[in-house]
C-alpha cells in the first residue's frame, strides 16, 4: 500500500480483521479530534457523479471552481452531453487534466438514459444502484459510493488514498489488499448510519495529520491506536506488531 512503511502484502490467511471494540475505539478517537461531520444529502446523483470526476487529481478549490464554471457555462447537464467537447474542456480547465475529465463526463451523460435520472437511486437498492454506477466509463467504487453517500445518505463508504493509507496504517486493512476489497471491508466494518462519518473523518487526518511521505507521528491523537507508528499498545492492551 503506498504511503505505508514495510507495505509487503499480507495474504487473506494471514491477515485478522479488526474486532468490533478496535473499530469503535478509533471512531470514537476521531469523534474527539474532529466532531461528527454533518452533511445533509442534497438529492442531486448526477451533480455528485460528475463533481467525482472533476476531483481526480487535484485539490477540492479547483474542483469547485471547474464545476461552478461548467454549471454557469451550460444550462442543463443535456447541454453538456451534447455540447462540442472543446467546450467542456474549457470549462472545466482549472480542475486539471481537462482534456480526460471534459471526455470522460460526456461519456458518462451519453451512457445515461436520455432524461439523465437518477432519482431511482433514492429507493433502489444499493447494490443494484452501485452496479449500474460501476458500469458507467471509467466509474469505479470510490466514484459510486460518493454518489449513493454523499447524494441520498445511502450505506456505501468511499475509498480514496487517503482512507487508504490510515485505514492501512491503522490496521483496518489488509496490507497491499485490492481497493475492491477495502472498499467492502470498511462498509462491513462500520456501523449503519456512520458511513458519513467514517469516510470523512479518515480523510480529514489522511490530510491534516498522516500525510503519506511525512506524518506528523508525534502530533497524532491516533497513535496509542496505530500499529504503524505506536506499536507498544493498542486500544485493548495489547502489542500489535513492530515497525
Amino acid at each position: 500500500m503506498s504511503g505505508v512503511r514495510g507495505a509487503a502484502t499480507t495474504s487473506r490467511a494471514d491477515w485478522q480483521r479488526p474486532t468490533p471494540r478496535r473499530v469503535r475505539a478509533i471512531r470514537d478517537r476521531l469523534r474527539e479530534i474532529y466532531g461528527i461531520p454533518v452533511a445533509p444529502s442534497h438529492d442531486d446523483p448526477l451533480a455528485e457523479l460528475v463533481l467525482t470526476v472533476l476531483s481526480q487529481s487535484t485539490n477540492d478549490r479547483n474542483r469547485d471552481v471547474a464545476y461552478l464554471r461548467l454549471r454557469e457555462r451550460f444550462s442543463s447537464w443535456a447541454a453538456v452531453r451534447d455540447a462540442a467537447l472543446s467546450e467542456v474542456e474549457e470549462a472545466i480547465r482549472p480542475g486539471g487534466i481537462s482534456k480526460v475529465k471534459s471526455r470522460r463526463i460526456q461519456e458518462i451523460l451519453q451512457a445515461l438514459p436520455e432524461d439523465l435520472d437518477l432519482s431511482w437511486m433514492r429507493d433502489a437498492p444499493v447494490q443494484e444502484s452501485r452496479d449500474f454506477l460501476c458500469a458507467l466509463p471509467g466509474v469505479g467504487r470510490k466514484t459510486a459510493a460518493c454518489v449513493l453517500l454523499f447524494a441520498y445518505g445511502l450505506p456505501d463508504i468511499p475509498v480514496d488514498t487517503h482512507v487508504s493509507r490510515v485505514g492501512t496504517r491503522l490496521g483496518l486493512f489488509r496490507p497491499g489488499a485490492p481497493f475492491e476489497e477495502l472498499h467492502d471491508d470498511l462498509l462491513a466494518m462500520t456501523p449503519v448510519g456512520q458511513e458519513h462519518e467514517i469516510h470523512i473523518n479518515l480523510l480529514r487526518h489522511g490530510r491534516r495529520t498522516c500525510a503519506s511521505q511525512r506524518p506528523s507521528c508525534q502530533e497524532c491523537g491516533l497513535s496509542r491506536l496505530c500499529h504503524w507508528s505506536a506499536p507498544e499498545s493498542d486500544a485493548e492492551g495489547g502489542r500489535v506488531g513492530s515497525r
